[in-house]
Protein backbone atom coordinates (compact mmCIF):
# COMPACT_ATOMS: atom_id res chain seq x y z
CA UNK A 1 0.00 0.00 0.00
CA UNK A 2 1.39 3.76 -1.09
CA UNK A 3 1.70 5.93 1.92
CA UNK A 4 1.11 9.18 1.66
CA UNK A 5 4.49 9.87 3.12
CA UNK A 6 7.21 8.59 4.23
CA UNK A 7 10.27 9.85 6.60
CA UNK A 8 13.54 10.15 5.64
CA UNK A 9 16.34 9.70 7.79
CA UNK A 10 19.93 10.10 6.13
CA UNK A 11 23.27 9.32 7.60
CA UNK A 12 26.35 10.96 6.33
CA UNK A 13 29.66 11.56 7.47
CA UNK A 14 33.51 11.14 6.64
CA UNK A 15 34.77 7.80 6.32
CA UNK A 16 35.89 5.77 9.98
CA UNK A 17 33.66 7.81 12.25
CA UNK A 18 31.06 5.26 12.81
CA UNK A 19 28.03 6.11 11.11
CA UNK A 20 27.06 2.52 9.03
CA UNK A 21 27.15 0.99 12.90
CA UNK A 22 24.51 3.82 14.37
CA UNK A 23 22.39 3.54 11.28
CA UNK A 24 22.09 -0.10 11.43
CA UNK A 25 21.22 -0.02 15.38
CA UNK A 26 19.32 2.78 14.36
CA UNK A 27 17.05 0.44 12.17
CA UNK A 28 17.19 -2.27 14.78
CA UNK A 29 15.74 0.23 17.56
CA UNK A 30 13.26 1.36 14.87
CA UNK A 31 12.18 -2.39 14.05
CA UNK A 32 11.53 -2.71 17.71
CA UNK A 33 9.98 -0.18 18.50
CA UNK A 34 7.07 -1.35 15.64
CA UNK A 35 8.66 1.51 13.22
CA UNK A 36 8.11 -0.94 10.24
CA UNK A 37 8.50 -1.31 7.51
CA UNK A 38 11.39 0.01 7.10
CA UNK A 39 13.37 0.67 3.62
CA UNK A 40 16.78 0.30 4.47
CA UNK A 41 19.42 1.40 2.14
CA UNK A 42 23.34 0.91 2.37
CA UNK A 43 24.00 3.83 -0.53
CA UNK A 44 27.74 2.98 -0.16
CA UNK A 45 29.48 0.75 -2.65
CA UNK A 46 31.70 -0.47 -0.18
CA UNK A 47 28.39 -2.33 1.43
CA UNK A 48 28.51 -3.09 5.25
CA UNK A 49 25.45 -2.37 6.28
CA UNK A 50 24.19 -6.05 5.98
CA UNK A 51 27.22 -7.26 8.31
CA UNK A 52 25.93 -4.63 11.16
CA UNK A 53 22.29 -5.95 10.57
CA UNK A 54 23.30 -9.22 10.31
CA UNK A 55 21.72 -10.44 7.13
CA UNK A 56 23.10 -11.39 4.06
CA UNK A 57 22.66 -9.90 0.47
CA UNK A 58 22.81 -11.50 -2.77
CA UNK A 59 21.98 -9.32 -5.32
CA UNK A 60 22.87 -5.23 -5.56
CA UNK A 61 21.92 -2.07 -7.66
CA UNK A 62 25.25 -2.35 -9.29
CA UNK A 63 24.79 -6.10 -10.23
CA UNK A 64 21.85 -5.47 -12.06
CA UNK A 65 23.76 -2.31 -13.66
CA UNK A 66 26.48 -4.62 -14.52
CA UNK A 67 23.87 -6.87 -16.33
CA UNK A 68 22.29 -4.76 -18.17
CA UNK A 69 25.65 -3.25 -19.46
CA UNK A 70 26.89 -6.62 -20.30
CA UNK A 71 23.76 -6.87 -22.61
CA UNK A 72 24.22 -3.67 -24.56
CA UNK A 73 20.56 -2.19 -25.95
CA UNK A 74 19.00 -5.33 -25.86
CA UNK A 75 17.22 -7.21 -22.55
CA UNK A 76 19.65 -9.56 -21.01
CA UNK A 77 16.37 -12.29 -21.38
CA UNK A 78 14.89 -12.92 -24.57
CA UNK A 79 10.89 -12.31 -24.24
CA UNK A 80 10.92 -9.84 -21.63
CA UNK A 81 11.13 -5.58 -22.67
CA UNK A 82 14.55 -4.26 -20.86
CA UNK A 83 12.90 -1.64 -18.57
CA UNK A 84 10.58 -4.10 -17.25
CA UNK A 85 13.41 -6.75 -16.23
CA UNK A 86 14.95 -3.97 -14.88
CA UNK A 87 12.15 -3.38 -12.73
CA UNK A 88 11.63 -6.98 -11.90
CA UNK A 89 15.72 -7.19 -10.99
CA UNK A 90 15.51 -4.23 -8.77
CA UNK A 91 12.70 -5.62 -6.92
CA UNK A 92 15.09 -8.69 -6.37
CA UNK A 93 17.69 -6.70 -5.29
CA UNK A 94 15.58 -6.31 -2.23
CA UNK A 95 16.63 -7.95 0.80
CA UNK A 96 13.55 -8.84 3.11
CA UNK A 97 14.22 -8.93 6.64
CA UNK A 98 12.58 -9.11 9.70
CA UNK A 99 10.92 -5.83 9.51
CA UNK A 100 12.70 -4.19 6.94
CA UNK A 101 14.03 -4.62 3.30
CA UNK A 102 17.30 -3.61 2.67
CA UNK A 103 18.66 -2.25 -0.82
CA UNK A 104 22.18 -2.05 -1.40
CA UNK A 105 23.91 0.09 -4.45
CA UNK A 106 27.28 -2.67 -4.49
CA UNK A 107 30.14 -2.05 -6.37
CA UNK A 108 30.31 -1.90 -9.91
CA UNK A 109 32.67 -4.29 -11.92
CA UNK A 110 36.02 -3.08 -13.31
CA UNK A 111 37.15 0.21 -13.82
CA UNK A 112 34.99 3.08 -14.48
CA UNK A 113 32.53 5.26 -12.30
CA UNK A 114 29.15 4.55 -10.24
CA UNK A 115 27.11 6.98 -12.28
CA UNK A 116 25.00 4.87 -13.72
CA UNK A 117 24.38 2.85 -10.69
CA UNK A 118 23.73 5.46 -8.64
CA UNK A 119 21.16 7.80 -11.36
CA UNK A 120 19.65 3.69 -10.88
CA UNK A 121 19.48 3.75 -7.44
CA UNK A 122 17.84 7.46 -7.22
CA UNK A 123 15.24 6.06 -9.70
CA UNK A 124 13.92 3.16 -7.62
CA UNK A 125 13.83 4.74 -4.59
CA UNK A 126 11.52 7.52 -5.54
CA UNK A 127 9.31 5.07 -7.08
CA UNK A 128 9.27 2.60 -4.20
CA UNK A 129 9.78 5.26 -1.02
CA UNK A 130 6.57 6.04 -0.54
CA UNK A 131 5.27 1.89 0.43
CA UNK A 132 7.22 2.34 3.87
CA UNK A 133 6.55 4.77 7.00
CA UNK A 134 10.12 5.42 6.92
CA UNK A 135 13.34 5.16 5.10
CA UNK A 136 16.66 5.50 6.73
CA UNK A 137 20.01 5.50 4.30
CA UNK A 138 23.46 5.21 4.81
CA UNK A 139 25.91 7.29 2.21
CA UNK A 140 28.64 6.72 1.30
CA UNK A 141 31.66 8.51 3.30
CA UNK A 142 31.66 12.06 2.17
CA UNK A 143 29.59 14.44 0.39
CA UNK A 144 28.93 13.04 -3.07
CA UNK A 145 25.24 12.09 -2.72
CA UNK A 146 24.22 15.22 -1.23
CA UNK A 147 26.19 17.03 -4.01
CA UNK A 148 24.39 15.30 -6.62
CA UNK A 149 21.31 14.45 -5.55
CA UNK A 150 21.18 11.18 -5.27
CA UNK A 151 19.19 11.07 -2.53
CA UNK A 152 15.34 11.83 -1.75
CA UNK A 153 14.05 14.73 0.19
CA UNK A 154 15.41 14.17 3.56
CA UNK A 155 13.47 15.13 6.73
CA UNK A 156 16.44 13.99 9.05
CA UNK A 157 19.96 14.14 8.32
CA UNK A 158 22.40 12.75 10.98
CA UNK A 159 26.10 14.38 10.46
CA UNK A 160 28.42 11.82 12.12
CA UNK A 161 31.47 12.71 13.44
CA UNK A 162 34.19 11.37 16.20
CA UNK A 163 34.99 13.74 18.61
CA UNK A 164 38.44 15.42 17.01
CA UNK A 165 38.68 18.62 15.00
CA UNK A 166 39.09 17.57 11.51
CA UNK A 167 36.20 15.72 12.16
CA UNK A 168 33.87 18.17 12.97
CA UNK A 169 35.21 20.21 10.53
CA UNK A 170 34.33 17.96 7.69
CA UNK A 171 31.07 17.84 9.67
CA UNK A 172 30.45 21.39 9.19
CA UNK A 173 31.60 21.12 5.22
CA UNK A 174 28.51 18.74 4.94
CA UNK A 175 26.70 20.91 6.74
CA UNK A 176 27.49 23.84 4.50
CA UNK A 177 26.59 21.84 1.64
CA UNK A 178 22.95 20.93 2.29
CA UNK A 179 22.84 24.48 2.96
CA UNK A 180 23.96 25.26 -0.46
CA UNK A 181 22.06 23.47 -2.18
CA UNK A 182 19.07 23.95 -0.23
CA UNK A 183 17.88 20.68 0.41
CA UNK A 184 16.38 22.12 3.93
CA UNK A 185 15.82 19.00 5.80
CA UNK A 186 13.43 19.60 8.70
CA UNK A 187 16.19 18.05 11.38
CA UNK A 188 19.78 18.41 10.35
CA UNK A 189 22.42 17.50 13.65
CA UNK A 190 25.40 16.42 14.73
CA UNK A 191 26.48 12.83 16.22
CA UNK A 192 29.63 13.01 18.11
CA UNK A 193 30.71 9.20 18.34
CA UNK A 194 33.07 7.57 19.96
CA UNK A 195 33.44 10.17 22.56
CA UNK A 196 35.81 8.97 26.33
CA UNK A 197 33.23 9.02 28.31
CA UNK A 198 30.46 10.32 26.67
CA UNK A 199 32.14 13.91 27.06
CA UNK A 200 33.44 16.40 24.73
CA UNK A 201 36.50 19.35 25.93
CA UNK A 202 35.85 22.55 25.40
CA UNK A 203 37.72 22.76 22.56
CA UNK A 204 35.60 20.42 20.35
CA UNK A 205 32.42 22.27 21.68
CA UNK A 206 34.31 25.17 20.32
CA UNK A 207 34.41 24.29 17.26
CA UNK A 208 30.92 22.76 16.62
CA UNK A 209 30.04 26.44 17.65
CA UNK A 210 32.47 27.78 14.95
CA UNK A 211 30.61 25.08 12.29
CA UNK A 212 27.52 26.41 13.12
CA UNK A 213 26.14 22.58 13.99
CA UNK A 214 23.05 21.65 15.80
CA UNK A 215 24.43 18.85 18.69
CA UNK A 216 21.90 16.33 19.15
CA UNK A 217 23.91 13.69 20.91
CA UNK A 218 27.59 12.05 21.99
CA UNK A 219 27.61 8.76 21.77
CA UNK A 220 30.22 6.97 24.38
CA UNK A 221 33.12 5.39 23.21
CA UNK A 222 32.23 1.60 24.04
CA UNK A 223 34.33 -1.27 23.76
CA UNK A 224 31.82 -3.64 23.04
CA UNK A 225 31.35 -2.35 19.51
CA UNK A 226 35.25 -3.34 18.93
CA UNK A 227 34.77 -6.62 20.68
CA UNK A 228 31.54 -7.74 18.15
CA UNK A 229 33.37 -6.03 15.28
CA UNK A 230 36.46 -8.24 16.25
CA UNK A 231 34.78 -11.54 16.42
CA UNK A 232 32.16 -10.45 13.20
CA UNK A 233 28.65 -10.70 15.47
CA UNK A 234 26.16 -8.43 13.96
CA UNK A 235 26.50 -5.18 16.15
CA UNK A 236 22.39 -4.90 16.36
CA UNK A 237 22.82 -8.18 18.88
CA UNK A 238 24.95 -5.82 20.95
CA UNK A 239 22.58 -6.06 24.76
CA UNK A 240 20.18 -2.94 25.07
CA UNK A 241 21.93 -2.20 28.57
CA UNK A 242 25.38 -0.88 26.85
CA UNK A 243 26.12 2.41 26.27
CA UNK A 244 26.17 2.69 22.47
CA UNK A 245 22.72 0.83 22.87
CA UNK A 246 21.35 3.64 25.01
CA UNK A 247 22.23 6.36 23.14
CA UNK A 248 20.20 5.31 20.30
CA UNK A 249 17.59 5.30 22.22
CA UNK A 250 18.20 8.63 23.23
CA UNK A 251 18.66 9.89 19.34
CA UNK A 252 15.65 8.31 18.82
CA UNK A 253 13.71 10.07 21.01
CA UNK A 254 15.24 13.30 20.45
CA UNK A 255 14.38 13.22 16.87
CA UNK A 256 10.70 12.17 17.51
CA UNK A 257 10.86 8.83 15.81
Amino acid sequence: MRLQNSKVIAFAGKGGVGKTSLCGMLIHHLCNIGRRPILAVDADPNTNLNEVLGVKTEFSVSSVQNELKKAGIRSPVEGIDKDAYTELRLLQSLTEARGYDLMVIGRSEGKGCYCDANRMLKRKLHKIQDYYPYVVIDNEAGMEHISRGVLPMMDVLLIVSDCSTRGIQAAGRIAQLVRELMINPEMMGLVVNRAPDGVLNDGIMDEIKRQNLNLIDVVSKDNIVYEYDCEGKPLVQIPEHYPVKQAIVRIAKKLDL
